[in-house]
Formats: structure tokens, sequence, C-alpha cells
């Protein structure tokens, strides 16, 4: 880039002047300048690409509940139905973590970077134009095949390209653009509804328009190099890695030593034998499907659950209130963790995430007076929130991004965004039927022992905040090498 970098330091008020900056290591790993290289633009260009997809991702998840229940309404359908339209995506997206995290381990992350978005392109048009149910179903799934497959390339693709002191932040500040597919989602169709735009036309233009950004993401990431890690120790292309690296810079990181190739790479099976990959699966996988059975399966049944809570509220009035509570609970969240993550620690912050959600969900469930008025349900159920952006819903995505070795790095964060997937899909056939069988009160308890469940297998994982991707690989080695010779 024509951009001199700027240190972590001074990224509010933008890049130094290159003339106070020394000079790039000439020489040095791409590895090394990688780890130690300070917060540029180089560094805001990727996570703006790396965000715009997953804003796409976030919209397209999002935008859902406000459709389902216009769909629902309009084709007459049941309980189980309006569940399948709302979660089909996920259930895509569940597919399409595991085997396209697997796929850019194997042949690259930019293929596959490139790739989801086309099929997110694909499904977002085919949900808008859904003449019946089972169509709009089957273009959801598609459609969350390329959301599953965006998750683990955005995000390690992000923790590759990041140094080491700032690299929850940068893989947090992707993460953070699901807050903007949050807010954009309701209120386009406050807009929509508000303007006299009919029902039909507005949940067919809130799909489609899921297509716009999915398609600026193709151009955007056809520019980016491959990961400079990945090229360097997978493909043993060191001297691509770096001369990709310093086009992609416009000279800002200068690397042209070799960095030493993998040996002999883990295979799938190997990985899933390992017992340290399969605490890290533990830790990443169980954690983000605790997180996701809650979070996905009140998010997506918020509006069922303010009718509850507000039964005579309007349409228009629940989705003021869901962008109300986004606004000014989840937006803050996402600010406070890309903020002070990396001083926090990734691991603490997702247990202390954990606790407060617990806390919120425990007390809304013991006081049966919180769940009949709306001014303490919101405000106790917005903390909720504010805690789980500033906790595990980001989390759980930076994590896996960095404990897992890079040969295996977008299929263990592949695992464990499926798994997590799967927990959301859950959720959004179990919270309406629990709501049904037990009462808000009851659903909430759930949600509560979810929680704290997720807490606890968070302790599975190390802390690898400050940390180089290779020092936390290196350390892991290091704790599974017995001390002495072992003998048969």
């Amino acid at each position: 880039m024509n951009d001199a970098t700027a240190s972590s330091e001074t990224i509010a008020a933008g890049d130094e002047d290159a003339s106070s900056l020394a000079p790039p290591t000439v020489g040095a790993t791409v590895h090394s300048l990688l780890d130690d290289a300070p917060t540029s633009r180089f560094h805001h260009r990727a996570v703006f690409i790396s965000g715009m997809g997953f804003f796409t991702d976030a919209y397209d998840l999002f935008v859902i509940s406000t459709v389902a229940t216009i769909v629902a309404t309009q084709w007459h359908l049941s309980t189980t139905q309006t569940s399948w339209v709302t979660g089909s995506a996920i259930l895509g997206a569940f597919l399409g973590a595991f085997i396209f995290g697997r796929i850019a381990d194997v042949v690259g992350r930019k293929t596959v970077y490139t790739v989801v978005a086309a099929i997110m392109i694909v499904g977002a048009v085919a949900s808008a134009v859904a003449p019946n149910f089972l169509l709009l179903v089957i273009a959801r799934f598609v459609l969350g095949l390329g959301i599953g497959g965006d998750y683990p390339v955005s995000a390690v693709l992000m923790s590759e390209y990041a140094n080491r002191r700032n690299r929850g932040r940068l893989v947090g500040l992707v993460f953070s653009m699901q807050a903007v597919g949050l807010v954009v989602g309701p209120l386009v169709g406050l807009l929509l509804l508000s303007s006299g735009v009919n029902a039909t036309l507005t949940w067919r233009l809130l799909l489609g328009l899921g297509a716009v950004p999915a398609a600026a993401v193709i151009y955007l990431r056809a520019k980016m190099p491959e990961s400079p890690r990945f090229q360097a120790s997978v493909k043993g292309q060191s001297a691509a890695a770096a001369a990709q690296l310093r086009a992609f810079t416009n000279g800002v990181i200068q690397a042209t030593g070799a960095a030493p190739t993998t040996k002999s790479r883990m295979s799938l099976s190997q990985f899933l034998r390992n017992r340290q990959m399969l605490m890290m699966i533990l830790g990443t996988a169980g954690g983000w499907f605790l997180f996701d059975y809650a979070y996905y399966g009140n998010t997506l049944s918020l509006p069922s659950i303010l009718k509850e809570v507000s039964p005579n509220a309007s349409l228009e009035m629940k989705l003021f209130l869901t962008l109300t509570m986004f606004v000014v609970f989840a937006v803050p969240g996402y600010a406070l963790a890309v903020w002070r993550m990396d001083r926090i620690g990734h691991r603490r912050l997702q247990v202390i995430g954990f606790g407060v959600m617990a806390t919120c969900f425990l007390v809304l469930a013991a006081v049966p007076a919180f769940t009949t008025m709306v001014g303490p349900f919101i405000a106790i159920f917005g903390v909720s929130y504010l805690f789980t952006e500033f906790g595990p819903n980001t989390t759980t995505f930076v994590l896996p991004s960095e404990v897992f070795p890079v040969e295996m790095r977008t299929t263990g964060h592949g695992i464990a965004a499926g798994v997590g997937k799967l927990g959301a899909f859950a959720g959004v056939f179990l919270v309406p039927q629990l709501q049904k069988g037990v009462g808000l009160r009851g659903m909430l308890a759930v949600a509560g022992v979810s929680a704290l469940l997720g807490a606890l297998v968070t302790f599975a994982l190390p802390e690898p905040s400050q940390l180089s991707l290779e020092d936390i690989a290196e350390r892991r080695v290091t704790r599974a090498t017995p001390s002495h010779p072992s003998h048969p």
C-alpha cells in the first residue's frame, strides 16, 4: 500500500508519517515480520475486506427472524415449518464450515474465500424469488453453505495477517461487522414496513439485498494475496509469500527470508486422534455450541419472546425494540471487545462473558415480574447482550483462529464454527418448543445453564493473547513432549 505503517497506539488517530517510523527489517522471515509489524493500513484494509463478508453473513442470518414472521402469516406455516425457514441457513452453515474449512487447509485460503462469496450471492437471490416454503428452505440452505464457509477463512486469514500484539483486536474487528449486520437488518425492515411497502415485497427485498455486499466482497477479495504464513509454512513457497506480501503492502512489510516449512503435515485422521487437538476442539467447538444454542435461539426467536412480554406490540414496535437492544447493548459490547480483549485475555474474556450471560438469564427465569414488564426485561436481557458481544460471541470466533496449527487451522476453526452452528440450529428449533412447553422463564433457565457449561469448557483452552501463532504451536508441542525418553 502507499501508506506508512502505524503503531498500535495510534490506530484511532490514523497512520503515522513514514518519516517517523523505523525502516522495515529487510531479510526477516514472513512470520517474524508479521508478528512484529506495527498495526497499519495494510491490516485495516484486510479487516475491511474480511469484515464485508462477515457483515453479509450476519445480515443474511439475522434478517430471517423478520422474514419468517411475515412469511409464516402469509403462507400459514406451522411452528415447525417456521423453524425450518429460520434454521435452514444455519444448518447449511454447519455443513459449509466443515467442508470449506477443510478445503481451505488443502488448496489455500484465498480460493475458498472467493468461492463462498459466490455461493452467498446465489443463495440470497434464490431466497428472494422463492415461490413457496420448500424452495425458500432450499435456497436458504445454499446460502448457509457459503456463510458457514466464510467463518473459518475470514477468521483465519485475518489471524494469519495479524501481528502478535493486536491479533485479537484485528480478528475481533472482522467479527464486529456482525454488529452492523444486526442493526441494518431490522432497520431496513422497519423502513420498508413504515414506508408502506407491502409485506410480500418487503421480505423479498430483505432477502435479496444480501447479494449486494456479497458481490462487492468477490471483487475486493480477488485483490488479496494468499495467507503468507500458510503459503510459506504449508506450501513451502516462502519467496512467493514474501513477494506477494511486499506487493500487497507496497513495501511496508519487506520479507525476503525463508520461513521454516512444515516437515510432515498432520492428516485429518491424525488431527482427530491427537489428544491435544481434541482438547482444543472441546474448548472451541464445545463453547461455541453452548453459546450459539442460547444466542441464536434467543435472538432469532426475539420477536416471539417480545410478543409474550408485550402481547399487544405491533411488528413495527417489536422491530424497534429489537433494534434498540442491538444499538444500546450489542454494539457497545462489540466495541469493548475489540478495545480490551487483548489486554484482558481472550480465554478470560470468554469466561467473564459466559458468567454474566448465565446470571442474566437465571435472574430473568427466577423473578416472574421481570418477564411481564417490557422495561425490566429489556434492561436485563440487554445486559446479557452486552456481555454476549463483550465475551463469547466475539471470542468463540477469535480463539479457534489461534490455537490450532497452521496446516489444520481452518479445519479446526471450521469444526468449531460448524459445531457452533449445530448448537444454533438446535436453539432455533428447541427455544420455540421450550417456550411453548415450559414457558419463557423455563426457556431462559435452560439458556442460563448452557452459558454456565460454556464457561466450564473454555478452561480446556490455553490463553493465546499476546503470543505469536508459532509460539502457541511451539508451546503446545513442548507440553506434549516428555522430559525424558519413553521406554516400551
